[in-house]
């Protein structure tokens, strides 16, 4: 793999990333919000001003009315003299040409800023509203032209909110201000705590460079319940199911080598001296043939165990428990001369692979067949308690000693209290353990030496085959 520079490394690792999508959306969200308030803000003095402006046009209005009869500057004295401006506020009038008196007295700077503002106000012909905005002055108004005594004027109610978007303005910069020190603390802090909560795919990383064939045993601290938890319970399993499969691949290993040891020595022992004894080829022959066929069972069994490690193993159907009892009966009974029993069959559908099952039973069969005698009880059995289904196959033979019954389910484990003319492989009470554990059940052992075995094979009654492989 290509080195990456550590900058660049930096800059396109997740924490970098995902620090900087929140802090693009974060400011995106910050300063819409900065500009929605503005916008509010503004709007809302612009309402207000205008609001209070024609309602004082309007209240001139009703003054000129009740006093139409008098000279326009006597009803502009009256109604200055009563009128209380709010801040900011004017109210200027205007005859022919020019600025008869405003109260208060109007800046200069609204001229200026706007020039040709009072030529406007002049030749209006009907009552008008309006904003006049630049760089250094904001200015909202409402005049109305009239005409009092046969004379025309023009009366302007005008609101200043040079100030009031200057006080607004500067709030807003100052929370700008505040926010982008809070932003940077905030950032701060995500930098820190995405360090620590990112710190399980560091600890994983870590973990999946140090594994090798020889040391698959390390595993992640689970913390929390949230997704990186989740994850880190996925690659523990994932680990434990690689670890598992690995482990299986060296016991068989390490099995097929000590098993076939014996045999191919055998068998190379004896061709290698065959040249030397021709006479007794024949000999040779047919006891080189019986190791290879011993050598065929085994790798057979061998392969079995290891495809029952996998998910597809079975291929399970409905069947008939009464039925499938006695046919698994009638085909042990061939087997050898014994006093050969069927105690009973149980009444009930089972769903279960039929030939795996059938092979799981033989094989408790054989292993009873070879640690009885001729006419030595053997006894074949089903039945369904509490939705299970439960074999059994009892012998009165031999027994197997206490020490034994806990290992005599593992490969290539033979009981040491038996003396009997067959020779297995050590595999059929294996190969009888992973069928019943692939239908999702165990197997159960009562032995008494001298008083025989019984082996009691228990599956649940609705099993349904796995549909991928796990490990326990």
């Amino acid at each position: 793999m290509r080195s990456i520079p550590p900058w660049l490394r930096f800059l396109t690792g997740i924490r970098s990333r995902i620090l900087l999508w929140y802090f693009l959306l974060s400011v995106s969200a910050t300063l819409c919000s900065i500009y929605l308030t503005r916008q509010i803000y503004s709007d809302r003095i612009e309402v207000k001003a205008e609001a209070s402006l024609l309602q004082e046009i309007e209240r001139f209005k009703l003054l000129a009315k009740k006093y139409q009869n008098q000279e326009t500057k006597g009803v502009f004295d009256k109604f200055l003299s009563s009128y209380v401006p709010s801040r900011n506020q004017y109210f200027i009038t205007l005859v022919k040409d020019r600025i008869y008196k405003s109260k208060p007295e109007i800046p200069e700077h609204v001229f200026s800023s706007h020039p040709g503002l009072k030529d406007k106000w002049i030749n209006l012909e009907n009552i008008k509203s309006d904003k006049v905005y630049n760089r250094r002055s904001r200015v909202i108004y409402a005049a109305d032209p009239v005409r009092i005594d046969n004379q025309d004027a023009t009366v302007v109610a005008l609101y200043d909110t040079t100030t009031d978007y200057q006080a607004g303005t500067g709030a807003i910069f100052l929370v700008m201000q505040v926010m982008t020190v809070v932003l940077g603390f905030f950032f701060l802090l995500a930098w820190i705590s995405t360090g620590r909560l990112l710190s399980p795919l560091r600890l994983l990383k870590k973990t999946a460079q140090s594994i090798t064939e020889s040391d698959m045993t390390q595993r992640i601290a689970v913390e929390g319940v949230d997704e990186i938890a989740e994850l880190t319970v996925t690659f523990n399993e994932m680990l434990d199911r690689l670890q598992f499969a690995f482990d299986s691949q060296q016991r068989f290993l390490k099995d097929v080598s000590h098993e076939l040891r014996t045999p191919i020595t055998v068998i190379g022992g004896h061709l290698e001296i065959l040249n030397y004894r021709p006479q007794e080829q024949n000999e040779t022959i047919a006891l080189v043939m019986d190791e290879l066929d011993r050598m065929s069972r085994l790798v057979n069994d061998l392969l079995l165990l290891a495809k029952a490690e996998r998910f597809d193993f079975l291929r399970c159907k409905p069947e008939e428990l009464d039925w499938f009892t006695e046919e698994v009966y009638l085909k042990a009974r061939t087997l050898a001369n014994r006093n050969w029993c069927l105690e009973s069959k149980g009444l009930s559908p089972i769903v279960v692979d039929r030939q795996r099952l059938t092979q799981a039973i033989m094989n408790l069969v054989e292993n009873a067949v070879r640690h009885t005698k001729d006419g030595d009880k053997i006894t074949i059995g089903s039945c369904v308690r509490d939705s299970r289904v439960y074999f059994w196959v009892k012998d009165n033979g031999e027994g197997i000693a206490l020490e034994d019954r806990k290992r005599i389910f593992e490969r290539f484990v033979r009981a040491t209290n038996r003396d009997c003319q067959f020779e297995g492989t050590g595999l059929g009470l294996s190969i009888v353990q992973a069928i019943v554990q692939a239908h999702g059940g165990s197997i159960n052992l009562e032995s008494d030496v001298g008083n025989g075995s019984s082996f009691t094979i228990v599956i649940p009654l609705a099993f349904s085959a796995p549909s991928v492989l796990s490990y326990g």
